[in-house]
């Protein structure tokens, strides 16, 4: 695993100049709102490209100066830097302002030119031709999204402070930057929205078709199409095991490896009770306590199971979180 400090300071990504149809967007948008429709998030500066000359500007970019890194950190998280290594290419190929072999092939032709790592060129062509592609097609073979992750009456709904993106409610630091991001920029890149974002609902027991919805929403990427299998499939394990073999939950040392979040954060990752124990490390242990007799037989989950079982205080901590119910941490 990547130490959380690690990897250079890069250079932000082009942004885009913003012309007339910006303006008449934004007035279409303060005027519906002036009518009674709710948005989610801030306005601000428009963030991603619109434009085929944006979207080009955008790739060759992350090219030159992310691509080097990606392999190694792509699962690095930084309060101070939103894009890390990541390309932020999704809308452009949602738009159809570039062909993902558009990306593919100048991404190879830096590994064959030495400017990139085959670590690097691998993890990010496996993302688009293979994740992205997979994801497209199982959406389809599924029928359109048929496995909304339905759970029994009584499972948690997606409390309001979270819908509506209230950072400021929170005090854990990793979810309350996280949110704050999805507030003012409508996008966070892949390991924030696993192990933050849904990793949390997850140990909540929060209704996956919810979170579905939530994404679509709050998303400048949130196609149906790509939130119904990563976000039912991967993190509640919802589907049940279509999309993967295991759940991603982790607890806050995961968190403290992967990210900067953890200095400087009210509660301490290496607690699970007490009032600075943190709602990752105990909202973890009390997920696999909540789903043990479903998890039971998977040998991915079976040492962590295991563990479960030698922790001592398990019930106290079961308690505390019950207790936490739906207030932000």
């Amino acid at each position: 695993m990547t130490p959380s400090g690690s990897g250079p300071d890069l250079p932000p990504p082009p942004a885009p100049v913003e012309d007339d149809i910006d303006a008449e967007v934004r007035d279409d948008l303060n005027r519906w709102q002036s009518e009674g429709i709710e948005f989610v998030g801030r306005d601000g500066p428009r963030l991603f490209p619109a434009t085929r000359r944006e979207a080009v500007d955008r790739r060759d970019h992350f090219i030159a100066h992310r691509l080097p890194f990606y392999g190694a950190r792509e699962e690095t998280i930084r309060a101070t830097d939103p894009w890390v290594f990541h390309s932020g290419l999704s809308t452009s190929f949602n738009l159809g302002l570039l062909h993902p072999l558009e990306a593919v092939r100048p991404a190879e032709a830096a590994y064959r030119a030495g400017s990139a790592p085959l670590s690097s060129v691998e993890g990010f062509v496996c993302g688009i031709l293979g994740w992205r592609d997979y994801i497209w097609h199982l959406y389809w073979y599924l029928e359109a999204g048929s496995p909304a992750g339905r759970r029994p009456r009584g499972t948690p709904t997606v409390p309001p402070w979270f819908t509506r993106l209230d950072a400021d409610a929170v005090r854990a630091r990793c979810l309350s930057d996280t949110l704050a991001q999805v507030r003012d920029r409508g996008w966070v890149h892949h390991a924030q929205r696993l192990m933050v974002l849904a990793n949390y609902a997850l140990h909540r027991g929060w209704r996956p078709s919810e979170m579905v919805d939530w994404f679509h929403r709050s998303f400048v990427d949130g196609f149906e199409w790509a939130m119904v299998g990563n976000v039912v499939g991967m993190t509640p394990y919802a589907d049940p095991g279509t999309m993967t073999t295991k759940p991603y939950a982790a607890g806050g040392a995961h968190l403290d490896k992967v990210s900067d979040y953890c200095t400087g954060c009210r509660y301490d990752f290496t607690k699970r009770r007490g009032p600075d124990a943190c709602p990752f490390t105990a909202g973890y242990w009390a997920f696999l306590d909540r789903a043990r007799e479903r998890l039971h037989g998977n040998v991915r989950m079976t040492r962590a199971l295991r563990q479960l079982d030698r922790i001592p205080d398990l019930p106290d901590v079961v308690a505390q979180e019950r207790e936490r119910g739906q207030t932000p941490p």
